[in-house]
């Protein structure tokens, strides 16, 4: 099988050299990735270990703990109206931006021009007012109950070049001269700017066991490294990769896989040809053995059928088709009679391979071969292509910074889309403004059936996230959002 060798990479290692990280020594922490830089999201794009960097060194108004659970931030409190229309946030006295500062940035993260990658998920705010120098009140046009989710993602946490400092748990001391490697210390007391990498600050006493020794590298250098004991954490890993950390280091004790949700799978971009008909591409979603493919990734990675997950907050039965439960060789030949009766009353068309945009890598590798062998027995050939190269189908793999059902379907509006149904942008447009709960979910469901029945979405699994965690790191925690606290990985019990 043209996958096998990849195959034993998925093999568990037999054991598991990484050790604990000494109680008195920083932790040192990996993200794969390149370098981490200092910078605003609303005006360009960031990576996983720029993430990491700006959730540690700047807060929002709230945060995430360790579980991915709302905590306080740079808001002490706050309170929301009976009608969800109006959150009104109390800053810390002590916060190193004030209400004005807090909604001018704000305001920015979600205007026009942001690049911020939430802001078209904010839509619903009308106003951001600083009521007083503490008091900041966002006002929304409609209810949306995943609001403090939003605003506690590392895309919107707070920076103002004004400020005495960051806003976060920590600051930058140091970077090393090769720029490797960042030393992060707390307090949060230094000057920072979102613009440029973080400056040699002088050193100030600190306890060492608080700070943190943080760099991007590639997922083999980074495993290697925790397997050699030269970091406690690695974080950022997915499906790429997974490959890498189950074969080199990833005992059970130290490799953690993430319950997340999002959407992970192929997005259909073109309607021509074979895949001009609605049916075809029905076909590929029935094809595809989604039970094989998550089991050899990882234990307890879950297959989906649907662009909404169950269990979102504001669409409680969401789509699930109704081929899902019907037994795969019961599937197979009905996809491979869809296809043998279009080519046959299509014979002007000529079969030409798909093209699938997948990532590079190991994990990249194996499920284009899975991908390809399934759809094969069905009389379709495909063909890898680079992620931003012209493709049919692309690889779609975010996590969703909440559990609303909007945050999924939005992603196939026609703005967005190439394949889309104006009656789900009608939805959805509806369901935004829609001011009861009832209402909202009824709009989201004519949405979530209009894109299953043109079938603009094969879905897999929910995105997989994976890290390798020191063992004696008790203040580690998976969570659903994939974001994890660099100031919680020790507990303080």
């Amino acid at each position: 099988m043209r996958y096998f060798p990849l195959l034993l990479l998925l093999l568990p290692a037999a054991c598991d050299t990484s050790g604990d990280v000494p109680n008195d020594e920083p932790v040192a922490v990996s993200v794969i990735g390149p370098r981490p830089r200092l910078v605003d999201p609303s005006r360009r794009g960031y990576t996983p270990p720029d993430a990491v960097l700006l959730g540690a060194v700047a807060q929002g108004l709230v945060r995430l703990d360790a579980a991915g659970q709302i905590e306080p931030g740079l808001a002490i409190r706050w309170d929301v109206s009976d009608d969800g229309l109006y959150y009104t946030f109390r800053i810390n006295s002590d916060a190193a931006l004030d209400a004005a500062a807090v909604a001018r940035r704000l305001r920015a993260a979600i205007a026009p021009a942001s690049d911020n990658p939430l802001a078209s998920e904010l839509t619903a705010i009308a106003e951001i007012v600083a009521v007083t120098d503490e008091v900041v009140e966002i006002r929304l046009a409609a209810p949306r109950p995943d609001l403090l989710l939003l605003l506690a993602q590392p895309a919107l946490a707070l920076f103002d070049k004004g400020a005495p400092g960051g806003t976060g748990p920590f600051r930058v001391l140091r970077r090393t001269r090769d720029g490797d490697r960042l030393t992060l210390v707390r307090p949060a007391d230094a000057p920072a700017s979102p613009d440029d990498d973080p400056a040699d600050v002088p050193a100030e006493p600190n306890d060492p066991a608080t700070d943190i020794l943080l760099r991007g590298e590639r997922a083999a250098k980074a495993v290697a490294r925790f397997k050699a004991g030269g970091a406690g954490v690695v974080l950022g890993g997915r499906f790429t990769d997974i490959a890498i950390a189950r074969a080199d280091g990833g005992a059970a004790t130290t490799l953690h896989i993430d319950p997340t949700t999002g959407l992970f799978g192929f997005a259909i971009v073109s309607n021509q040809g074979i895949l001009s008909a609605p049916e075809n591409r029905l076909a590929l979603a029935v094809a595809l053995d989604r039970d094989r493919i998550v089991r050899l990734f990882a234990d307890g990675w879950t297959a989906r059928t649907g662009i909404v997950p169950t269990g979102s907050d504001d669409l409680p039965d969401p789509v699930v088709p109704d081929w899902s439960a019907a037994p795969l060789a019961q599937r197979i030949a009905f996809a491979t009679d869809t296809i043998a009766r279009w080519r046959a009353q299509n014979p002007a068309v000529q079969p030409v391979p798909l093209r699938i945009a997948i990532p590079a890598g190991p994990g990249g590798r194996m499920l284009f071969a899975l991908a390809a062998q399934d759809w094969r027995r069905i009389g379709i050939d495909t063909i890898a292509v680079a992620t931003d190269a012209p493709a049919d189908l692309r690889l779609v793999d975010r996590v969703a910074p909440s559990g609303s059902a909007a945050w999924y379907l939005h992603r196939f509006t026609c703005d967005r889309s190439p394949l889309c149904s104006e009656r789900a942008d009608a939805a959805l447009a509806a369901a935004r403004a829609a001011r009861d709960p009832v209402t909202r979910a009824a709009r989201l469901a004519d949405a979530d059936r209009s894109l299953a029945d043109i079938a603009v979405f094969i879905a897999i699994a929910s995105p997989l996230r994976w890290a390798l965690v020191a063992p004696n790191l008790n203040g580690y925690r998976d969570n659903p959002r994939a974001i994890h606290a660099l100031d919680a990985l020790r507990s303080p019990d």
